[in-house]
């Protein structure tokens, strides 16, 4: 995928699975917003965004193996979805963009960095509230085989996160993790020096972040998934609060300590991007700035009627 406004965010937070962990079925809906905003970051991928609905039915479609009515009904969903995000949340984001932009040239601290995650997650909740509604309604017309489909993806996708995260020794493991983080970095503010790069390396050394552990919260969510699925069911009245119960235990997990490592890895991400930005040179600086000014305007053009 090209440079994206989801991987400045990924920067941010500065963990390799973040948005792994977010990508899970039926809260899906939830990075709606942030497939579009990937999309939309990039000018040569303005064309994508307008065939990003689309691309998010082929992709639900994929999971669930919609029937005809479901497709009908998803694809109306969808639409109106991305009528608001074009309105609402590309003027956001272009909006965050713009203090960023000031914000390039001068040191940061962890705080600020973590005040602009936490605008970012705002942003992310606010399409959580606008995937209730769609969310309930197709989950109350999913059928055993298609749930049974969703199994058999989210199989596949833990093997994935398993080859990416727990394969090879930690060094292996660790090498692989400053790979990805490096190259968004430089999608950021040009190529690292060895130097930065070592700096990198040993904040990701340090980092509280566990495979094991993500890929078990990730399972969880699976389970809850499912489990969501049918109580609505059963409780067809209770559908919405369902779905809204769902995705408030995405973000806050009933896992115990869950919560505390999931606030310790963002505090840390928080101050590895300070510490990298901070040792960034004024051309870095200054490519940093041209790279969010190209991202407000491409936002801030797709945001205008079409």
């Amino acid at each position: 995928m090209s440079t994206s406004i989801r991987e400045t965010c990924s920067g941010l937070a500065a963990r390799d699975t973040q948005r792994r962990i977010i990508a899970r079925p039926l809260a899906r809906g939830l990075v709606l917003l942030l497939v579009a905003t990937a999309l939309a970051a990039c000018s040569a991928a303005r064309l994508a965004y307008h065939q990003a609905p689309s691309l998010t039915y082929w992709w639900l479609d994929g999971h669930l193996d919609l029937d005809n009515g479901q497709s009908e009904a998803v694809r109306r969903d969808i639409d109106s979805f991305f009528e608001w995000h074009r309105g609402q949340a590309l003027p956001a984001y272009a909006a965050l963009l713009r203090s960023w932009q000031a914000m390039a040239l001068e040191d940061l601290d962890a705080g600020q960095v973590c005040a602009q995650f936490d605008a970012i997650r705002g942003h992310v909740d606010a399409a959580a509230g606008r995937s209730v509604v769609p969310l309930a309604r197709l989950a109350l017309t999913l059928t055993p085989r298609q749930m049974e489909h969703q199994r058999r993806h989210q199989a596949k996708s833990n093997q994935g996160f398993e080859k990416d995260f727990m394969r090879g020794d930690q060094t292996q493991r660790l090498d692989s993790r400053l790979a990805r983080t490096v190259e968004r970095s430089e999608r950021l503010y040009g190529p690292l020096s060895d130097e930065q790069r070592q700096l990198v390396r040993d904040w990701l050394q340090r980092s509280p972040w566990d495979p094991a552990r993500t890929l078990a919260e990730r399972q969880r969510r699976q389970d809850d998934l499912m489990q969501t699925v049918a109580d609505i069911q059963a409780s067809p009245g209770q559908a919405e609060a369902l779905v809204a119960a769902h995705i408030r235990r995405i973000g806050h997990s009933p896992t115990p300590g869950y919560l505390e490592y999931s606030r310790a890895l963002v505090q840390h991400g928080c101050a590895q991007f300070a510490a990298l930005h901070n040792s960034t040179t004024p051309q870095q600086r200054e490519r940093a700035l041209r790279t969010l000014r190209g991202y407000e305007e491409d936002l801030s053009a797709l945001a205008r009627p079409l």
